[in-house]
């Protein structure tokens, strides 16, 4: 049997969105003509070789030897600090920041690719350059002149990594009820004391120095969440030739024992009078977070979409090989991908993770064009939509993998449990669903009396007319379930706007974010669906999309109409 654990990076999928699915040339547009589509495409090629040839193979070796703790030092699994040194040497660290820290600014429609392939060929491995990237950020929008030469060249460059403290053993989501105490020494440093949990390599040996974006309250600050302030901490203090020096004193307390992500070293970190320098202005760090925690939330995303496209591929590869019982209607010898239980699993899942891809890079583009209100407005509704739709159903995705495995499929040695378990936490962490939900429909839709998510509509009406005009009937059967899709998210908004902020509309916020991001996928298959049909000659990549779209029409888009219902109801008493 074929190696069911090999990684296939889907380059040829990003060259047809970034080139034809949304009907220009994505990535010209996004830099003006610097780049194009397939520049782009050459970039995914050799991140997705690294990423096959050298992540990849640490997934399932990282996750049985986990992560210690040795003399009060956390030891990331056997290779990682290689691999870490392959991806800086790479420049991709470099090559994700934007140009006003230094980096390279590849466009986020772009970096779209990279983070699913990252995640897709080790999640664990993945979530050190996931957090160093938010830090950078952070700090290239809020920190000194100081601070950016002496940590944001350094995170940049690849050498130091970045993390974010926020919870801590009292105070998760609420980050109003942090106790961790920042006081002033008196020569523009700050000491800090507290302790911090769950805490993404908040501790590991791949990198020279860890640069904390730790939260903390000042003496005599407003109570709440007004109280808070930013500050970089560093693992090791600077010398005087600005290199990593003495230990600070941030002390690695202990490892978490996970259900997944076992190689991410995920730490209790004590701060005992921990010097550290504020970011931005005081009593203003949720700001500076914020930025940290969008630009964590859209890579949540590309995490889901990574990991979910990784369990199928598996999945598909066992199917397709393994022999059990005689398939209806097909003939002697055929593999249980036929059966039609099996098959329609695989489109299922195939059909998602395409409408999730596509979806991170037009979140990307989305971005990449807000230069003005209204267009950051656009891009930043669907940034909860995104983080909680594709992490949800990457439970399901990852859990489908492993039915297709059958009996196997609950065995560790197959490698299907590691992706179900990885893929646990993305609902949880970075802000769980249902705190995306009420960011999405407290600040995002009843705020501005759903104007923005008219735009959506329209967008889908639009689409919808497109596809009326194919003579095909994957574009008619499209364009009646998207039409249909689109009365019932119209329904289930104005039902949303009539309930305001009540306990109503908070009690069906998920499933009215899960009603928009199944609608913005068929959106997506809409948008690729029109780009495929147009082509004189179809090959097999054309065939497969059609098929797809039919399939996520079918098994998705479906679901819009009972998501409305639930939302119609508000809560029940």
């Amino acid at each position: 049997m074929a190696d069911t654990s090999a990684y296939v990076p889907p380059v040829d999928d990003y060259a047809f969105l970034f080139a034809e699915a949304f009907g220009t040339d994505l990535v010209a547009r996004a830099t003006g003509g610097a780049l194009s589509a397939e520049d782009a495409v050459d970039a995914l090629s050799a991140a997705g070789e690294l990423a096959a040839e050298v992540l990849a193979p640490l997934n399932a070796s990282g996750d049985r030897e986990g992560v210690t703790v040795v003399d009060g030092q956390a030891k990331t699994p056997s290779g990682f600090p290689e691999a870490y040194r392959a991806v800086v040497e790479a420049g991709w660290i470099t090559a994700e920041a934007p140009e006003s820290a230094g980096g390279d600014g590849l466009p986020a429609l772009v970096q779209a690719g990279l983070g699913e392939m990252w995640n897709a060929a080790n999640t664990s491995f993945a979530l050190c350059s996931a957090l160093t990237t938010g830090a950078i950020h952070a700090l290239d929008a809020y920190a000194s002149d100081q601070l950016r030469e002496q940590y944001l060249t350094r995170l940049v460059s690849g050498e130091w990594t970045g993390t974010m403290n926020l919870t801590e053993p009292q105070a998760g989501t609420d980050l109003g009820a942090i106790r961790t105490m920042a006081t002033p020494n008196g020569d523009g440093s700050w000491s800090l004391k507290g302790q911090k949990i769950f805490i993404t390599w908040g501790d590991h040996d791949v990198a020279g120095n860890i640069v904390h974006l730790v939260l903390a309250r000042t003496p005599d600050a407003p109570e709440g969440a007004k109280g808070i302030s930013l500050f970089v901490v560093p693992k090791y203090l600077l010398d005087a030739d600005g290199n990593a020096g003495e230990r600070n004193a941030v002390t690695t307390v202990s490892v978490e024992h996970k259900l997944g992500i076992h190689g991410s070293p995920t730490c209790v970190l004590d701060y005992e009078g921990a010097t550290g320098y504020l970011v931005g202005e005081l009593h203003g760090g949720l700001a500076g977070m914020f930025v940290m925690m969008n630009s964590a939330r859209v890579g949540m995303g590309l995490q889901a979409t990574g990991i979910s496209d990784r369990a199928y591929q598996r999945a598909r590869a066992y199917a397709e090989e393994r022999m059990q019982g005689s398939v209806l209607d097909r003939p002697a010898g055929s593999p249980i991908a036929e059966h039609p239980d099996v098959r329609r699993l695989l489109l299922s899942m195939a059909s998602e993770i395409s409408a999730m891809r596509a979806l991170g890079v037009l979140v990307g583009d989305l971005f990449d064009r807000a230069d003005n209100e209204d267009g950051i407005r656009l891009a930043e509704l669907f940034v909860p939509i995104f983080k909680g739709w594709t992490t949800e159903e990457a439970l399901r995705i990852t859990s489908d993998a492993i039915q297709v495995h059958g009996g196997m499929g609950f065995i560790e040695e197959s490698g299907a449990p590691q992706h179900y378990r990885d893929a646990r936490i993305m609902p949880i962490y970075e802000g769980t669903t249902a705190i995306q939900a009420n960011d999405l429909i407290g600040r995002k839709v009843i705020r501005d009396d759903g104007a923005t998510v008219g735009r959506v509509l329209d967008e889908v009406s639009e689409a919808v007319a497109q596809l009326r005009g194919v003579d095909h009937p994957v574009a008619a059967r499209t364009a009646d379930r998207l039409e249909t899709a689109r009365a019932s998210a119209q329904s289930a908004t104005a039902q949303l706007l009539r309930f305001g902020m009540t306990r109503d509309a908070y009690a069906v916020s998920v499933p009215y974010l899960m009603l928009l991001g199944f609608l913005a996928g068929g959106l997506m298959h809409a948008r690729m669906l029109t780009a495929t049909l147009a082509h004189t000659s179809p090959t097999d990549a054309d065939v497969r999309r059609i098929r797809e779209a039919d399939a996520y029409g079918v098994y998705h888009l479906s679901r819009v109409a009972g998501l409305a219902e639930i939302v119609a109801a508000g809560e029940v008493a």
